[in-house]
Order: C-alpha cells, then sequence, then structure tokens
C-alpha cells in the first residue's frame, strides 16, 4: 500500500482555496471588494489571527498559517504574474507617450514624498539615517494591490489608472538603486562603492536590453511554434515558461522578477498571440495575486494596533492624505485633469511591498531600529488594506468635484481595444478576409481571430488587426470587447464551433447582431435557433447563383431568371422558417438580386 500523504504540505493550498471558492463568493455578495476580502483572510488564518490560538487548541492547525514566509514565494508570483497582464495591457509605443510621467512626475512624488515623511520621522526623534531610510519606504506604493483594484474596475486606461500606473513603474526602477544605496550607507563608506554602484545599474540596464532583443527575436518564433500543435496545455506551458525565465532573468540582475515580466508582456503585446495569452493566463494570475493579498493580511498584528490605536489611527490618516496630496499637485502640474490627480493620490497614497523590502534590507543593517521598523511596516499594511475602500472614494469625490480641465497629451493615447465599436471577425479564412476587405473599403473598424498560426501571421504582416487564439471562450470574447462591438461575423469553417460561438455570444450580449455563416437550411435554422441575427447558407447561396450563371449562359431571359431564382430562394428559407420557427428568417441575397436588375437604382 501507498504511504500516506504528508498532509502539511497541503493544508495552505487547501486553506486559499477554501478562500478563493468560498469565503471571496461571500464577500462578492455582500459586494465586498475581493481585494479587501483575501485580506481578511489572510488576517484571521494567519499568525496573529485564529493561528495565535494553536498552542491551546492544536486542531486550528488544520486551518491556520502561522508562517507567512511559507508562501512568499508563490506571493512573489502573483505580483509577478499581476506585472505581466499590465504589459500584455500595454505597448512600448504607449510607454513611449507616458515617459514624460513615468520618469518625471514619477521622480518628483518618490522625493518629495521621502523628504516630506522623513521630515516628519526626523521631527519624532529619528536619526537622521533613520528618517531617510523610513520616508523611501513609506515614499513607495502597492504595486499589486493598486493595479488589482484598477484591473477589477477596468480602470487602468483611465487618466487615473494610466498616472498611477506612470508612478508605480518608477517606483519600481527606483528600488534597485534604492537598495544599493542603503547597503552602502549600512557597510560605511568605501573607495569602490560607487564604482559597485554604477556596475550594478550597468548590469541592470544589459539584462532589460537582452530580455528585450531576444524577446523580439525569439518570442513569436516560439508561439507559433507551439501554436501549430493546437494543444491547449503546451500553450499554457510556454506562457510559463516565457514569465519565470524573463522574471528571473531581470532578477539575477538585481531587479525584482515583475520587471521581468511586464517586459515580457510588452513584447507579447506587439504580436498575435496577445489575446489568447491573456486569457490563459488569467486565472493564474488572480489566484497568486489572493496569496499576496493573504500574506499582506497574514503580517498585520491586531493585537499591537488594538493597544494602542489613535497614535496608528493618526499617522494612518496622515501618511495617506499627505501622500495624496503630493500626487495630486504633482499630477495636476503634469497636466492631469483634478479628478483624475485625487483619484490617483488616494491610490498612492498608502504604503507598498517595496517599503518591505527596504526596510528588511536596512534593519539588519542597523540603520533603523526594529522598533521603528516594526511601526513601519505596520502603518504600510494597514494603509494597503485600506487601498478598495480609497479607491471608493476616489471614485465619488470624482463624480462630485470633477471641473473641465484639460487632460495632458500622454493619457489621451486612444484605446485600441476598446474605445471604438468595432465589428469581431470569427476566423480568418477566404471567406472571412473578404469579410474584412469588404469593411476596410467603408471605413468599419475590425478586429478578427483565427487558429491558424501561420495565417495570422500572414495577415499581421499585411498590416491587419488579426489575433490567434479560441475565440469559443467566453473570456476571450470579453478580451474582444464583445459588450461594445458593433457585430459578430462567424465565418469559421468548424461548424460546430461556430454553434458554440453563437451560442457562447448569445448569452453575454442579447442584443449583439451575429451574422454567421452556415451550410445548409438545416443547419441555418440551427444557427437561428441558437440566436443568430442573419445567417447566410452557403451551398445555397452558392447553387443560386450556379443557376443563375447557367441559365443566364444558355439564352434563357434574365427577367424569368431572377423570378425562378427568386421563388427558389423563398422555398429555402420557408424550408429554415418552418425548422425555425420562432427565428426571424432575413431574405438572403433579395437585395443584391434587386440591384442587379436592369435599371434598378
Amino acid at each position: 500500500m501507498a504511504p500516506a500523504p504528508e498532509l502539511a504540505i497541503f493544508r495552505q493550498g487547501l486553506i486559499f482555496l477554501g478562500a478563493a471558492g468560498v469565503v471571496i463568493p461571500i464577500f462578492h455578495r455582500i459586494k465586498v471588494s475581493p481585494v479587501l476580502g483575501f485580506i481578511l483572510v489572510g488576517i484571521v488564518v494567519g499568525p496573529f489571527g485564529v493561528a495565535a490560538w494553536v498552542p491551546q487548541l492544536p486542531w486550528l492547525a488544520a486551518v491556520t498559517m502561522s508562517d507567512p514566509e511559507a508562501i512568499a514565494p508563490a506571493a512573489e508570483l502573483g505580483v509577478v504574474m499581476l506585472m505581466f497582464m499590465i504589459g500584455l495591457e500595454l505597448s512600448f509605443d504607449r510607454l513611449k507617450v507616458m515617459r514624460r510621467l513615468v520618469f518625471g512626475l514619477g521622480t518628483l512624488q518618490v522625493v518629495c514624498s521621502a523628504a516630506a515623511i522623513g521630515w516628519v520621522a526626523s521631527w519624532l526623534g529619528q536619526p537622521p539615517l533613520a528618517a531617510a531610510v523610513i520616508g523611501l519606504a513609506l515614499a513607495m506604493s502597492s504595486t499589486a494591490i493598486v493595479l488589482q483594484v484598477l484591473a477589477a474596475k477596468q480602470g487602468l486606461g483611465a487618466p487615473a489608472g494610466r498616472t498611477s500606473f506612470a508612478v508605480l513603474l518608477f517606483q519600481d526602477l527606483a528600488v534597485v538603486p534604492a537598495l544599493f544605496a542603503i547597503s552602502l550607507l549600512g557597510h560605511g563608506p568605501e573607495g569602490d562603492g560607487m564604482a559597485a554602484l554604477g556596475i550594478a545599474v550597468a548590469q541592470a540596464v544589459v539584462a532589460i536590453l537582452a530580455v528585450i532583443g531576444f524577446g523580439r527575436l525569439g518570442l513569436r518564433r516560439l508561439f507559433r511554434s507551439v501554436a501549430r500543435t493546437d494543444s491547449p496545455e503546451l500553450f499554457m506551458a510556454a506562457c510559463l515558461l516565457v514569465i519565470l525565465a524573463t522574471g528571473l532573468a531581470t532578477a539575477a540582475a538585481g531587479l525584482s522578477m515583475a520587471m521581468g515580466a511586464l517586459i515580457a508582456g510588452l513584447l507579447l503585446a506587439e504580436t498575435e498571440y496577445r489575446r489568447q495569452v491573456e486569457v490563459t493566463i488569467e486565472p493564474f494570475k488572480g489566484l497568486l495575486v489572493g496569496v499576496f493579498l493573504i500574506s499582506v493580511g497574514m503580517g498585520l498584528d491586531l493585537r499591537r494596533i488594538l493597544a494602542d490605536p489613535v497614535p496608528l489611527l493618526g499617522a494612518v490618516v496622515a501618511l495617506v492624505l499627505g501622500k495624496a496630496l503630493v500626487v495630486a499637485l504633482l499630477a495636476r502640474c503634469f497636466g492631469v485633469r483634478w479628478s483624475a490627480a485625487v483619484k490617483s493620490g488616494l491610490l498612492l497614497g498608502p504604503g507598498g511591498e517595496f517599503g518591505f523590502v527596504i526596510l528588511g534590507v536596512a534593519a539588519p543593517l542597523g540603520l533603523v531600529g526594529n522598533d521603528a521598523a516594526g511601526t513601519v511596516l505596520i502603518l504600510a499594511t494597514v494603509t494597503m488594506t485600506c487601498i478598495p475602500l480609497l479607491s471608493y472614494a476616489g471614485d465619488r469625490l470624482a463624480e462630485r468635484f470633477a471641473p473641465p480641465a484639460p487632460v495632458d497629451p500622454a493619457l489621451q493615447v486612444p484605446d485600441l481595444d476598446g474605445g471604438e465599436q468595432r465589428v469581431i471577425i470569427a476566423g480568418f479564412g477566404r471567406v472571412g478576409e473578404t469579410v474584412a476587405i469588404m469593411l476596410e473599403q467603408h471605413g468599419v473598424a475590425y478586429v478578427a481571430i483565427d487558429n491558424d498560426a501561420d495565417r495570422v501571421a500572414e495577415q499581421r504582416r499585411l498590416g491587419r488587426p488579426v489575433y490567434w487564439g479560441d475565440i469559443s471562450r467566453t473570456e476571450m470574447l470579453r478580451r474582444l470587447h464583445v459588450d461594445s462591438a458593433r457585430a459578430l461575423v462567424v465565418t469559421m469553417s468548424d461548424h460546430r464551433a461556430a454553434e458554440n460561438l453563437v451560442e457562447t455570444a448569445r448569452a453575454e450580449r442579447e442584443d449583439l447582431l451575429i451574422v454567421v455563416r452556415a451550410r445548409d437550411a438545416a443547419h441555418a435554422a440551427l444557427l437561428y435557433g441558437l440566436g443568430a441575427s442573419d445567417v447566410v447558407p452557403e451551398t445555397i447561396e452558392a447553387s443560386l447563383q450556379l443557376s443563375e450563371a447557367v441559365l443566364v449562359d444558355v439564352g434563357i431571359p434574365m427577367g424569368p431568371v431572377i423570378a425562378s431564382i427568386h421563388e427558389q430562394r423563398a422555398l429555402f428559407q420557408a424550408e429554415i422558417k418552418q425548422r425555425a420557427p420562432n427565428a426571424h428568417v432575413r431574405a438572403f441575397g433579395r437585395r443584391r438580386l434587386r440591384d442587379a436588375r436592369p435599371g434598378a437604382a
């Protein structure tokens, strides 16, 4: 008999899956943010929650987690996945447009916030070096929670979302030189200190350039090769390989894994596989970000907070409002309108996970006392748990106090995916390509999906907005913004897949115009029954056009030919109507024949 498994290995996974599958849906029902829900779960099951009673009640060990470090790797992967998905939503062109916000607003935010917080810490009695480190630690904001909150509300493309992301991106970049500077201060002045810092920065730059170079050369080839196998499992493996490989490459150069994942996302955003990658990685991202949020809650010591809540509450309010004021004023100077500036300020006002990293390096070096470091960590954690509530407050303030003001051009980058109503073409073979050509001639925007990697690559070289992926999945339809699409044109030759797509699209949006290519009258009736708006049976139309050509070519006058074709088409329509009595069967082809008559207007 096989030995019994070590249940302790699976306990943490069961606790987390229980939270994701049972507790969070309950929070969702009572309209509590999932972000806040995961943090609350971490507080309850963590070492300062129910786990503190394990010595008295040993059976609680089965449903609690007493060691936050045990889930740290999975929590870090959550941030990595989140940054990868953010990269997919952006592109290098968009980042180039945002460079003024990233390096201008981002730099000023870190410098001004760190200086202000450091001055307050010094006024409260901290030594100069300790005050500087505390100021730098609390100047950082929470990339993971802020972006997760924005992504949940689809707010990353809004001015406040882009402003917040620009500042967060600079903070991620600033952590590397900050950590090196803290290390140099902790070890005392050395002659080669600046040289070591310069070498470290150079290594980081080389790593970024190497990842970009290898990515541009190899990513499209890698995913095309995997896509040809038509295996979802292999495609998923390729996605995870790219994320982890780029993350480890930048981590080896002293940067964070999240930075490498962001670059990988930016590179894949320019390929035809972008949408399918998003659909594939989204479940991993959601679960692993949940692990990170639980780890944040596990680090919150409620006993210490409740022991002296008034000073802590005052510090929380002062930190959030102080940083929010700095961010809002600076953002306004960069042309961001007041509503977006205030929302960004409230989102960036709390502390962040990089503050933990900075204090984790500074405290062992003696730059910050343990008591001060502990207080700062609690302050950062408490403020991070408030981000969903601050986001809600920012939305309400923006609705009430949003005077018109010019918007920075960097925030007016057109949303290439959701800002314009498009026709979605499912399948880009000869039929789909013909539909696209006609749409192009009449200036109608469209986006197309096909599962043939070579065909998609060929169309991408022609500059057409064609992506590789499985459009029958609801997640893919949502990524293509089916909620605002002008129409869905289904030209797929796989009739079962077309049927599934029509049914899925109709369930997703009741008023969507769905035009479908069918095989024959029976198939057309089935598609009407599944929710199609218009159906064009290819065998019927081909046979009628062939008959028309033959009759005219053998000398039959055009009038009788058109009449007989029209009668035959009416019979087919009646057959379809009989098979689908509740459907509104369109008179397919009638306008074409009418306009073809001599003298037709």
